[in-house]
């Protein structure tokens, strides 16, 4: 598994996008889910890019995988299968032909859990992408009201994947992904702020968008620790899962 501590370190390099806007309606997954990264994280020949993080969202019914790769071509989710409390998902680039920038980020796909499977208690995701196989450990949290295979209520979620870092889910256009301006924090709370476009073209979907957010060397308390969100139409406070 990848280090908490170097993961939450390379997401504080980054800024990253999500909307949530009024669209027509999708079924969890139904889109491709996107994250965008500007900044080439630092690194060293120590570091491990194959190791794979994960969270669970949307109240249980959706998670996230991080992945190493260029910040411009982040993986789709490809297949989810489940046997008991064992998800296994497959991980594919988009066109093969796709340009992507020559950079090394961490990107958060995300893909909805399967029907049986209960996230109120631990989970084990294979991930295969690619030639990198991985397995993640999620706990589960009792206090997760999501069924897995339900409808999603198209609210905006968050889950940590490392110390000081976590993905925030929301849904909107796919072609309107709004831009982080700010991120702070300190204790059990932490505020993002989205820069906003009002001349912005969107189409008309609605699909899962995954934020990369990192509190860098600010001290936050994970657990029961609330996001407020402000600008790009994504005003509201959500409760960040896992901790």
């Amino acid at each position: 598994m990848t280090s908490p501590l170097r993961l939450a370190t390379a997401l504080s390099a980054l800024a990253v996008t999500a909307l949530l806007i009024a669209g027509c309606t999708a079924t969890p997954g139904s889109a491709t889910p996107t994250s965008t990264a500007t900044t080439q994280p630092s690194s060293s020949p120590d570091d491990d890019f194959g190791d794979i993080e994960g969270t669970l969202l949307d109240g249980g019914r959706m998670f996230a995988v991080v992945t190493w790769g260029s910040s411009t071509c982040v993986p789709a989710v490809d297949t989810v299968t489940a046997e008991g409390q064992n998800v296994t998902v497959t991980l594919l680039d988009d066109e093969a032909d796709q340009v992507c920038t020559r950079d090394m980020a961490p990107r958060a796909s995300v893909g909805a859990l399967p029907e049986g499977v209960d996230p109120t208690q631990d989970i084990t995701l294979n991930v295969t992408y690619g030639d990198v196989v991985d397995d993640v450990d999620i706990d589960g949290d009792p206090a997760l009201a999501g069924a897995a295979g339900t409808p999603t209520d198209y609210l905006p979620s968050a889950g940590w994947v490392g110390d000081g870092g976590l993905v925030l889910l929301t849904w909107g256009s796919s072609g309107c992904p709004p831009v982080v301006e700010a991120v702070e924090g300190a204790g059990d709370a932490g505020t993002v702020t989205f820069t906003t476009d009002a001349d912005q073209i969107c189409t008309m979907d609605m699909a899962p968008r995954a934020t990369l957010i990192s509190f860098g060397d600010d001290a936050v308390e994970e657990e029961g620790f609330t996001l407020t969100l402000v600008g790009g139409n994504l005003d509201g406070i959500v409760t960040v899962m896992g901790g």
